[in-house]
């Protein structure tokens, strides 16, 4: 049916991905707001059973072909426009991560059509659909109210809570033949795992994450030694991975890792999205930054404003202080 809301199902490795709960939230926010359905799509080979998972939808529409056995953006974008071109949605929420980055901007140009990227939050304004977008690393926020159909929207992680978007339901699957080239030019060749040896950071209670606001390598001592008087370990951010102050395996975010510790220090961070992807679902985030508008502060359950350098020598006296060390 046409001029309903549109989500595009992650998935990866089998799996579907936790920010599509995310966006299926959203999405049944707004097409109950504007009284339409809300259809998930589907872009796979061999993975029709997926879509029993997509239960928040009223109907799931399938696309199997082999150029979607994974989700490269030239090939989903193509399928999306074929199906897009047929269906006429209002919308279209496109999930923003290492696996579907690229998918709906590439869609937008192909068709001509409006895209918002970096969405925070979308709502309803006058009939119209509104959306709070991040720009410059997350530096500035813009309200971008959209004009025309259908509107391809790229949506940030975090901006509904997981559980929010699963459902019991088995939705309604409909499966729809397109046409694609069974060789890309661009396709997917393998996955490239970490090397093993490092502890897993994913597995640790506390995590003491540091960003570029440490300065030097040689100041990751400071963030180690709170970390092992929490009995937790060192993380950090992209930039501080990129410069090599510590191994990839030890990197947070939309490139690297998800972690849920019940504790995250957050050292010199900025919050960059890319970042706070993956940290979000943290027990009990601190923030320390000097800059007060940092990003960071938004998702922190506490937060300093103080230089990192001052403050984890004093968090680490006091923790060896409460153990009695």
């Amino acid at each position: 049916m046409a001029g309903e809301i549109w989500v595009l199902a992650e998935h990866w490795q089998g799996q579907i991905s936790e920010i599509t709960f995310e966006v299926l939230a959203l999405g049944r926010e707004l097409a109950q707001a504007l009284g339409i359905k809300l259809e998930a799509v589907l872009l796979g080979h061999g993975k029709k059973d997926l879509a029993g998972a997509l239960g928040a939808a009223d109907r799931v529409y399938y696309v199997d072909h082999p150029s979607l056995a994974e989700m490269a953006a030239e090939s989903c974008a193509a399928a999306l426009e074929e199906l897009v071109r047929s269906k006429k949605p209002k919308a279209v929420l496109v999930p923003l991560s290492n696996v579907t980055l690229g998918i709906g901007s590439l869609l937008a140009a192909k068709m001509g059509a409006v895209c918002i990227n970096s969405c925070v939050d979308v709502s309803i304004s006058d009939g119209k659909l509104q959306a709070r977008s991040l720009l410059y690393g997350g530096k500035m926020e813009a309200t971008v109210t959209a004009a025309g159909d259908p509107t391809i929207l790229g949506i940030s992680p975090g901006c509904r809570p997981i559980e929010a978007g699963r459902a019991a339901a088995v939705p309604p699957v409909e499966q729809v033949a397109v046409t694609l080239p069974d060789e890309p030019k661009v396709r997917f060749k393998r996955y490239i795992e970490p090397e093993a040896g490092d502890i897993d950071i994913c597995e640790q209670e506390a995590l003491v994450s540091v960003g570029r606001g440490i300065q030097s390598a040689d100041n990751v001592e400071l963030a180690q030694e709170l970390a092992e008087a929490l009995g937790g370990a060192v993380s950090g951010s992209r930039p501080v991975i990129d410069q090599g102050w510590l191994p990839m395996s030890r990197q947070v975010g939309k490139s690297g890792a998800s972690v849920k510790p019940k504790f995250y220090l957050a050292a010199g961070i900025s919050g960059a999205p890319e970042h706070v992807e993956g940290m979000k679902g943290a027990a009990l985030i601190v923030a320390i930054n000097t800059d007060p508008k940092a990003p960071i502060f938004n998702v922190a359950h506490y937060g300093i404003e103080a230089d990192a350098l001052d403050v984890l020598p004093a968090l680490t006296a006091k923790v060896k202080e409460r153990k009695g060390h």
